[in-house]
């Protein structure tokens, strides 16, 4: 049995926009939000309900996922759910409402919780500012259950994120085996939601983002032979 047209109105905007993708679009293949206008002519939100679509698993890269991307871009992964079936066109309880998004970010304290950038932030060594968006992180807990957690972090940290999945376990069995100044140092971490990186940390981090050429005047003026 064949798919149903994407250009019949009966299926709504979302449904038809899923259909539009996997047969107009193509897996792999870019679109703008032009294209989308020129294919809902006269259909109010058709975009949004674009976007909708990631609640049901496809995935829709914007440049924030994808840097090759222009900021009018975006590329149409993968399918997910057949939504034009009966029975799966449902929003999923876990989807993420703008006010939902808006208290995580807060919760988060505005900032990536992979690598601590905030919005609008240029990341070391570029031009280009960061992003902050919603991720879900698959969290393996001690009792050996799973669950998906939102949490912050920005369009770098979400690409380099996928797959991965936050055990916790591991991560309370080494707090364990901390002592002394070590476990009061992380405390104070803790405590404060956040790290103060040392000069010599900080000029550690400046110094990897430089050229071969620029590292070995760093190396000349610490002594060292150029490598």
């Amino acid at each position: 049995m064949g798919l149903p047209s994407w250009t019949d109105e009966k299926l709504g905007t979302m449904k038809r926009a899923a259909l539009w993708l996997v047969t107009v679009v193509g897996e792999g293949n870019v679109f703008t939000k032009e294209d989308v206008k020129e294919a809902f002519p006269g259909v109010s939100q058709a975009d949004r309900r674009v976007r909708d679509l990631r609640d049901f698993d496809y995935r829709i890269d914007t440049n924030r996922e994808d840097l090759t991307l222009g900021t009018h871009e975006q590329r149409f992964v993968s399918q997910g759910q057949p939504v034009w079936e009966r029975g799966k066109g449902t929003k999923p309880a876990t989807a993420i409402t703008d006010t939902k998004r808006r208290e995580i970010l807060a919760r988060d304290g505005h900032h990536c919780r992979s690598c601590g950038i905030t919005p609008g932030e240029t990341f070391p060594g570029t031009y280009e500012s960061a992003q902050l968006d919603i991720a879900r992180r698959p969290v393996l807990k001690p009792d050996g259950t799973a669950s998906v957690e939102p949490v912050a972090e920005c369009n770098r940290c979400r690409i380099g994120g996928r797959g991965l999945t936050a055990e916790l376990s591991t991560v309370l069995d080494r707090v364990a085996k901390l002592g002394g100044m070590d476990l009061k140092t992380l405390a104070d971490w803790v405590g404060a939601d956040a790290r103060d990186f040392a000069e010599v940390e900080r000029l550690w981090a400046d110094f990897r983002t430089l050229p071969a050429e620029a590292r070995n005047k760093v190396r000349e003026a610490l002594s060292l032979p150029p490598v």
